[in-house]
């Protein structure tokens, strides 16, 4: 089992932790749903140093992004991010990925922390092109200080605009005493704020700057359950639960990180998916009655036939009722379908909705 940089600093603030990924995390400190809406209202961090960063230098370094990812990252202008996956030969998705452009021919590639040794053998395996590649993801931490008053919180600890960086920017600049930080608006919350990576012997000096500029704003701890929640209620695929190996990116809906202006890994496939639709799709839906709609639960019609199965599900705290995300068969997918989800032996009812579910 792994630590952070910051795995004592949890224990001490009396965190429940758990294996996640191969790391000891906080899965929550006061409370899920207390954790939650201070995200929501005020401000709150994240330790998500189990993430992976791949560094990718060199003049073929967008070639080789460019073949082993979706999305077109030749947009990309200095200080851009973009969300983009890594799709596999059968069609499914070997990780989603952030994609940082650094300057040229330097990029850096954040992966899931449960995928860091997968992907880099991937991509590794994929480089024929005298591509420089690094992978810190030892070296790193990573926090996420998200809610509507992280400007605020957090303005003091560095001299960059912190207002002006737009949503998928990042500055790299001076933050909490240390230079060369990389400070990114690229939340996986929908509420705002920024995402610090520093090196592991930084953590520590920043986590407690952090929480001593913040201390007006109401800042708090938040666990890797909150986490969840406020993803799901935004939408937001996670690795594992929406999309996997055997989930195609035109299926769960990412289409619009699917770009055939180039040809990548399994392009050809995934057009004509694209141009010939899919038998099933990943649709957000919001429960009729009192019920928590939970992973690998069944989906069922009217009359109890089997046509999916739940991805993610969760009583979600904003909203105070049960929602869900799940692949159904393509004639059951349209906004305000009747669905049923299958909950100890009775069938539930549920709405296809549009995503996100909570609208801010």
């Amino acid at each position: 089992m792994k630590n952070t940089a910051l795995t004592h600093i949890h224990e001490a603030l009396g965190a429940k932790m758990l294996p996640f990924a191969g790391y000891n995390m906080p899965i929550t400190y006061e409370g899920v749903n207390a954790e939650h809406e201070t995200v929501r209202n005020a401000v709150g961090v994240f330790d998500v140093s189990h993430m992976g960063e791949f560094i990718l230098s060199g003049s073929n370094a967008l070639a080789l992004i460019q073949k082993v990812t979706s999305n077109d990252a030749a947009t990309l202008t200095d200080g851009r991010v973009q969300y983009s996956c890594l799709p596999n030969n059968e069609g499914g998705i070997v990780d989603d990925l952030l994609v940082y452009k650094i300057k040229d021919e330097e990029y850096l590639l954040v992966v899931n922390a449960s995928n860091i040794e997968k992907d880099w053998n991937w991509i590794s395996d994929q480089n024929n092109l005298g591509v420089e590649m690094k992978n810190l993801s030892d070296d790193y931490s990573l926090l996420a200080i998200q809610g509507p008053k992280a400007v605020e919180a957090l303005q003091s600890l560095t001299s960059v605009d912190l207002a002006a960086i737009k949503y998928y920017h990042f500055q790299i600049g001076d933050f909490a005493g240390f230079n060369d930080v990389i400070i990114s608006a690229t939340g996986y919350t929908g509420a705002g704020g920024f995402e610090i990576y520093c090196k592991n012997d930084q953590a520590e000096a920043i986590w407690n700057k952090v929480f001593a500029a913040g201390a007006p704003f109401g800042i708090q701890p938040i666990g890797l359950a909150a986490r969840d929640t406020l993803r799901l209620e935004m939408g937001f695929c996670l690795y594992g639960n929406d999309i996997n190996d055997t989930t195609s990116p035109i299926e769960a809906g990412l289409g619009w990180i699917t770009k055939f202006n180039k040809e990548f890994t399994n392009s050809a496939n995934l057009k004509a998916q694209k141009e010939n639709g899919v038998s099933r799709k990943l649709i957000g839906f919001e429960m009729q009655e009192r019920a928590i709609p939970r992973h690998d639960y069944e989906i069922v019609d009217a009359n109890g036939n089997n046509i999916g199965i739940v991805t993610s599900g969760t009583m979600a705290p904003s909203l105070n009722k049960g929602i869900g995300m799940g692949y159904v068969t393509i004639e059951n997918a349209a906004i305000d379908s009747e669905i049923f989800i299958r909950i100890r032996k009775k069938d539930v009812a549920a709405k296809v909705v549009k995503m996100p579910f909570y609208k801010n």
